[in-house]
């Protein structure tokens, strides 16, 4: 959405001062520099500066301007519609993946990622990146934060994704470094409004889902350093028709132990990649991060250009990676922060599913 306001805002520009500009020179007064009015049609206000040449009749008999600002305009046009398509074209990578903890009735079990939102706009409603998630058909949605961007924070387009995504299946949501930096009282009032929704607000929670461990480690959790033995446990519950997270004590049990010590499939939510050894001494068989954008840029042939972290050609941008028996999922993201054009680099859906292991049947 930042080129979007750009584009908006640099053309509105344009388009005034080219308005001004004639107003002074029927006035008979101090002009604009012509290089300042051709400048800002460089800069992407090529479409403000046409029309008010257009509009205003100004500089319509200079060659400078009848020619260079035509010229720029179809340039700017051409690179808007690559820019918006290569921000907005949304993709689906499917894995699939094997393990030998995974049972009979995960067989098949469909986890839909979704990372770094940062307030992208799908649609009213964020009804183009909700359609394709219902198509993916998610037994879970695992959300790895940074869902709302500080640099443009947005909550109502959080709120819409939020609202559609808790109705085609169980939302699981972990927070990332921006929502570190938002505002705490406004972000304690947006976390009560989605679990208020139905989402599964899980930063240092251990949910137990009979069939397996999901476990959500918050990105200050990950910064301060990681003490998964003090993780709170939960469980589902459909008290009351609800479907809401118990802490497994409420009913009278204890646990014994870490949930190190339990042998069931054990799935991490995370946001930074660079914690994979956190992550593998957690014992983890699969662990879902993003946070790097898929380097923002692509390069064929080399990888993703810059992480957040200015690490030029990270080796951890996207994909499935293996550290020892930890398998760590990166996904590329859906939106944009500081730097405002993905290229080679479509927003991205992440869906795995899970596979009985061949040696069991």
């Amino acid at each position: 959405m930042i080129l979007v306001y750009y584009l908006l805002f640099i053309n509105i520009i344009a388009f005034i001062m080219y308005g001004i500009d004639k107003a002074k020179a029927k006035a008979d007064k101090w002009r604009i520099p012509e290089h300042t009015l051709i400048f800002l049609a460089v800069i992407g206000g090529a479409i403000g500066a046409g029309l008010g040449m257009k509009v205003f009749h100004h500089k319509t008999k200079k060659n400078k301007f009848r020619i260079t600002v035509p010229v720029l305009l179809v340039i700017e046009i051409i690179l808007i519609i690559f820019c918006l398509f290569q921000n907005y074209h949304l993709v689906v990578t499917n894995y699939s993946y094997e393990n030998d903890k995974i049972t009979d009735s995960l067989d098949g079990y469909r986890i839909v990622q979704i990372s770094d939102l940062h307030n992208q706009f799908f649609g009213f409603g964020q009804k183009r990146l909700l359609s394709q998630i219902e198509k993916c058909e998610p037994d879970i949605i695992a959300v790895t934060g940074d869902v709302i961007d500080t640099n443009h924070t947005n909550y109502e387009l959080a709120m819409e994704f939020f609202k559609g995504a808790a109705k085609i299946a169980p939302v699981y949501y972990i927070t990332g470094n921006h929502e570190l930096w938002l505002d705490k009282e406004r972000f304690s009032g947006f976390l009560s409004d989605i679990q208020n929704m139905g989402v599964h607000y899980i930063d240092d929670t251990v949910v137990d889902l009979k069939d397996y461990l999901l476990i959500g480690v918050g990105d200050s959790t990950l910064r301060m350093g990681v003490d998964p033995d003090s993780f709170e446990y939960v469980e589902i519950s459909d008290k009351g028709g609800e479907n809401l997270l118990y802490p497994v004590g409420n009913n009278g049990t204890e646990r014994d132990g870490s949930y190190r010590d339990d042998n069931r499939f054990k799935i991490m939510l995370a946001h930074e990649p660079s914690f994979h050894n956190v992550y593998q001494n957690c014992g983890m068989d699969m662990v879902f991060t993003g946070h790097y954008h898929g380097g923002q840029i692509i390069i064929p042939g080399k990888g993703g250009l810059i992480s957040p972290d200015f690490e030029f050609f990270p080796e951890l941008y996207e994909g499935m990676h293996e550290f020892g028996d930890t398998t760590m999922v990166i996904s590329r993201g859906l939106g944009n922060s500081l730097a405002p054009v993905r290229i080679n680099n479509y927003p991205e859906i992440v869906v795995v599913e899970l596979k009985k292991s061949k040696a069991d049947n």
